[in-house]
């Protein structure tokens, strides 16, 4: 036909359009508006009907209409039983078209009957009905409220029970499923785990028997499916499903592939690591030859892609090498792990071969990155991973580590200082949600590498000249807020106590290597006087003994060196500080029953049993330190005696068998007792009156014994 004869009939369906439209308008009883609205249907079904005359519909019907349609159980004669329910839910298709009316409250409240079609046995009449219900789904879901109202009215269960029944339509539930998990992926598994449960057994299954692209397709859907939370391995069927994936990518990754097949199966992978660490790989040989294998292209990968010149060619390649970083944290652990290991001892030294060629590659590609390019999230990914390998790697790329350092310090003030959104920003399928801290926060991570290289002289110097201890001072200040401000009480060990107690042992090598710093930075004056006021909140809490200890010992080291500085000068603050760390040093140690004879020995306090392995050398640096201010503070031995400490070590000493009190801890009580009786008549006498001449001569502490002797 002619241009002019398909305008003119284009006409003609207009103007009958119109007429029909009147007739609704107008229609004196039920039997002309539904002859009419057949006519309407029938042009909509057709996809005639632009925007404008869309919305003329909806305001000639309205939603009156097409509700009674949709509760209508009695077809007209001679027609099949879903007649009207057909024609209204072709209407609601119509008006949801227009993205106002699918966020309406007429089509939100529709929600139960749309999944209630699609779970409902499917005939063959009913194709078109549900293809309604899939256009008003997709219209509601691109919505502001659809999504939340999608969910908590139940259409993932419907989406599940029609994608795993295969019914009609199967793979647009897919496609809905998939959208609504990536809006509300906690909240679809919170209400309907069972049901998403058995969407991922049927994609599993299809993914270990496919033997062709559908594999690699499903490589691509699958991470949508692997939930953060509930944990996959805390039932049954989720394992099945773990264990399925572990043999389609075993078969996947041991063949020859194209670069386009490898990525999406590198790409689970990692989704699976995020969601199960390694709990997804069996143990014994074939798990192991696996894990070597994931590890091993993960490395390849990043350095093919990191030490290619071409910045367009590792634009495209962000999101694999993100992947690959997962996989790689993966692979620093499995070394280190000595409990049931997945890896052996050959494997963990190839491994670590492997890992640091690749970490030459992060190194080489970070030096490269130019001012403007700070903000990107594929930098914050580099730096973290980075930081994970410095923090336990500390001898291999030593050289190229030290000449990154002005980069590290620099790009950690800037996040930190701006507040960028960097790191908040999702890594493309691979956002980490572990203690996800602060947006800005890449210190978080370079921290325990930092310690490490703090107790070396190069590093050192070079994190000095950069700036970074009073960066750190600041991050301090701001993470004891964050950690304080957490709820009244402190909670249970977050990441943020970990960062304090991490920057706590910088500054304690700091202290020992670098005391001139200490003494000529202003910094270290305002740190002080956080440690002051913070020890005496956080000592009576549970639950913070290692954190308290660090602070306790840093305090006292630094107060040696900062006692002339006004803050310490018999402030408040001060007098309460040296309160609590007598109290930390003074109440870790008490009497037990020995079970090999009747005696009591000297044992650690059931308070501090637990966390002793990391508290027992801050105790002893604590108590030299101590030690080391009496003779700094005139009023210190005064806040001796008011704890009454010199009483309960006298019991102590007097009432154990002096076997069981090792030779460190001897030494430890003689620094601290010697010096309180050289600085103080009263603490001297009190040692005298408690028999103290006796038991030091007992236990062999010769300089307490001549001190005392002394007149």
């Amino acid at each position: 036909p002619t241009p002019q004869a398909m305008a003119s009939d284009a006409g003609d369906r207009n103007s009958t359009l119109k007429r029909c439209l009147g007739v609704l308008r107008d229609a004196r009883n039920d039997s002309e508006q539904f002859a009419a609205l057949l006519l309407v249907t029938k042009a909509v079904r057709a996809g005639e009907v632009d925007a404008k005359t869309r919305r003329q519909i909806f305001d000639a019907i309205g939603f009156t209409f097409p509700n009674r349609l949709l509760t209508s159980r009695q077809p007209p004669a001679g027609c099949p039983e879903h007649t009207f329910r057909a024609l209204g839910l072709t209407l609601l298709a119509c008006f949801c078209t227009d993205p106002e009316l699918a966020g309406h409250s007429q089509i939100l409240n529709k929600i139960p009957t749309f999944n209630d079609i699609l779970v409902s046995s499917c005939n063959p009449d009913s194709t078109s009905m549900i293809d309604d219900v899939y256009q008003c789904l997709s219209a509601v879901m691109a919505t502001s409220r659809g999504p939340r109202e999608l969910v908590t009215k139940g259409t993932v269960s419907a989406l599940c029970q029609a994608y795993v029944n295969c019914s009609y339509g199967s793979d647009r539930a897919l496609t809905l499923l998939l959208g609504l998990l990536a809006i509300a992926e906690a909240k679809c598994w919170q209400r309907d785990a069972p049901h998403l449960l058995a969407v991922l057994s049927k994609l599993t299954n299809d993914f270990l028997k496919t033997e062709d692209m559908t594999k690699f397709e499903l490589c691509e859907v699958l991470p949508r499916f692997i939930p953060l939370s509930p944990p996959l391995t805390q039932d049954s069927q989720g394992c099945e499903c773990l264990h399925r994936l572990y043999k389609g990518l075993a078969n996947i990754l041991g063949s020859k592939l194209s670069q386009s097949q490898r990525d999406p199966a590198l790409k689970l992978a990692a989704c699976l690591v995020q969601a199960c660490g390694s709990e997804w790989i069996p143990t014994g040989n074939a798990g192991s030859k696996f894990l070597a294998l994931l590890v091993n292209l993960a490395c390849v990968e990043v350095r093919l892609t990191l030490e290619e010149p071409d910045p367009l060619e590792v634009e495209g390649k962000k999101e694999v090498v993100t992947a690959c970083y997962v996989l790689i944290e993966m692979g620093i652990q499995e070394c280190l792990r000595e409990e049931k290991p997945l890896l052996e001892e050959v494997q963990k030294m190839q491994l670590v071969r492997i890992m640091e060629e690749a970490f030459g590659a992060v190194i080489f590609y970070l030096r490269q990155v130019k001012q403007e390019e700070l903000q990107d999230p594929f930098i914050f990914a580099s730096v973290r991973i980075l930081g994970a390998w410095m923090a336990e790697e500390t001898s291999s790329l030593k050289q190229e580590i030290c000449e990154l350092l002005p980069f590290l310090v620099h790009y950690a003030k800037k996040l930190f200082k701006e507040g960028s959104p960097a790191a908040s920003l999702p890594q493309p399928e691979l956002v980490s949600t572990e203690g996800s801290g602060l947006p800005q926060d890449a210190l978080r991570f370079l921290l325990p590498g930092f310690c490490h290289l703090t107790a070396e002289d190069r590093p050192r110097d070079i994190l000095i000249s950069e700036g970074a201890p009073a960066l750190l001072c600041e991050y301090f200040l701001h993470q004891w807020e964050v950690l304080t401000s957490e709820s009244g009480s402190l909670t249970p060990l977050t990441s943020t106590e970990m960062s304090l107690q991490t920057a706590c042992g910088i500054f304690l090598n700091l202290v020992v290597t670098a005391p001139d710093l200490i003494r000529q930075d202003k910094t270290f004056s305002s740190l002080m006087d956080i440690l002051l006021k913070s020890l005496p909140l956080l000592l009576p809490q549970k639950d913070h003994l290692v954190l308290a200890a660090n602070i306790a010992t840093l305090g006292l080291m630094m107060a040696r060196i900062l006692a002339s500085s006004a803050v310490l000068q018999g402030t408040q603050s001060a007098q309460e500080f040296f309160g609590a760390a007598i109290r930390f040093l003074s109440q870790a140690h008490t009497t037990q029953a020995d079970p090999g004879s009747d005696s009591l020995a000297a044992a650690v306090s059931p308070a501090y049993a637990s966390a002793w392995a990391d508290v027992r050398e801050l105790w002893f640096l604590g108590m030299q330190a101590l030690a080391g201010c009496v003779p700094l503070f005139p009023w210190l031995p005064q806040a001796v005696l008011q704890a009454r400490w010199l009483e309960g070590l006298s019991e102590l000493l007097a009432r154990v068998a002096p076997a069981s009190v090792d030779f460190e801890l001897i030494a430890a009580f003689q620094g601290v007792l010697v010096e309180l009786a050289r600085a103080s008549k009263p603490c001297r006498d009190v040692i005298l009156s408690h028999h103290g001449g006796e038991w030091a001569n007992l236990y062999g502490m010769a300089a307490l014994e001549q001190c005392l002797s002394e007149q």
